[in-house]
């Protein structure tokens, strides 16, 4: 039941009845109406600012997600990183020096993939997070490639490995020249007199003083791959590819006893000394090539000396004195 209001007139000292109109109960109504209008716009701003709806906490909690297994994947492509320039580092500095194997060049071990378009599929897709998803493409694409280097290394050093006798054998491991008195050795390795032209110039062997006529042998198993009779230059020489980078030359001899394609042995007679070409006297030059450069070959003279004799043959070698032929 609808409560009766009343008022207290004063002139005529009673409580009079208070009558409402049509007009009053409207606008009353309109007010608490804009009131409860106001109230819900308010509330509904607070809302939209402090509280999510379920899509917006659906992608919040996803981009959290990605972001904490984003930083998980860095960390693990750091770690393979850093495994695997141990490995390189290893591979260069230990089983490739020792198998005498080159090193695998910076500019191999770190060359990158194709440019942007071998990503192109992916930038098609107007993906979100693009940078970042490309990013972990490009460092999982380089890490698959120098891993593969690596694995080819690998793959060469158990060949090289596997294949240590033939090597050994192979090396030019002795002198070419009997050279027991260590006595026979007269111009090593390096800047010498050239004794026709009279100038300093690179002597890249050295020059064993023998008889006419002294044998002279393969220094390693290896096969001849070419010869040459010839009244300049090296003369009469001959010259042997011991696979694995090594070549040994062995010029002005007297004559030469192999032909070319034949196979020989380390310590197997292959000619004679003489004074053919450009020489002073009967000598045999002798050089080593490693992978087309000339090296000094008394380095290589260890499995018929002792190391005192091999001392003695470094100080000879190193005296600088005239070549006796043509260089």
């Amino acid at each position: 039941m609808a409560r009766i209001k009343y008022y207290y007139d004063t002139e005529s000292c009673r409580y009079e009845r208070i009558k409402v109109s049509t007009w009053d109960i409207i606008l009353n109504a309109l007010g608490i109406l804009a009131l409860v209008a106001m109230f819900s716009i308010g509330i509904f701003f607070i809302y939209i600012e402090y509280v999510e709806s379920p899509k917006e906490a659906m992608l919040r909690k996803a981009n959290e997600e990605l972001e904490f297994h984003n930083d998980l994947q860095g960390k693990e492509i750091a770690q393979m990183q850093e495994i695997l320039a141990t490995l390189q580092e290893r591979d260069d500095n230990v089983y490739r020096t020792i198998m005498d194997a080159e090193p695998i060049p910076d500019a191999v071990r770190n060359a990158g993939f194709g440019g942007v378009n071998r990503y192109k599929d992916l930038m098609d897709q107007g993906l979100e997070q693009e940078e970042l998803i490309i990013g972990n493409y490009q460092k999982l694409d380089k890490l698959k490639k120098q891993m593969y280097i690596q694995t080819k290394s690998y793959d060469e050093i158990m060949d090289l490995a596997a294949r240590k006798e033939e090597r050994f054998a192979s090396l030019p491991a002795i002198q070419p020249v009997n050279n027991k008195e260590l006595k026979r050795l007269s111009s090593g390795f390096g800047y010498r007199t050239d004794p026709i032209y009279k100038v300093r110039r690179m002597h890249a062997g050295v020059d064993f003083s023998c008889p006419k006529g002294t044998p002279i042998y393969a220094t390693g198993d290896g096969e001849v791959f070419f010869t040459k009779s010839s009244y300049s230059g090296f003369g009469n020489y001959v010259k042997i590819d011991h696979g694995f980078g090594y070549i040994t030359l062995y010029g002005h001899m007297d004559s030469y006893i192999v032909k070319k394609g034949q196979k020989v042995k380390r310590g197997e007679v292959i000619g004679y000394v003489g004074n053919s070409g450009k020489s002073t006297a009967p000598h045999l030059h002798y050089e080593v090539h490693k992978n087309g450069k000339k090296i000094n070959p008394v380095h290589f003279f260890t499995k018929d000396l002792n190391p005192e004799e091999y001392d003695e043959i470094l100080r000879l070698s190193s005296i600088e004195n005239q070549a006796l032929g043509s260089f």
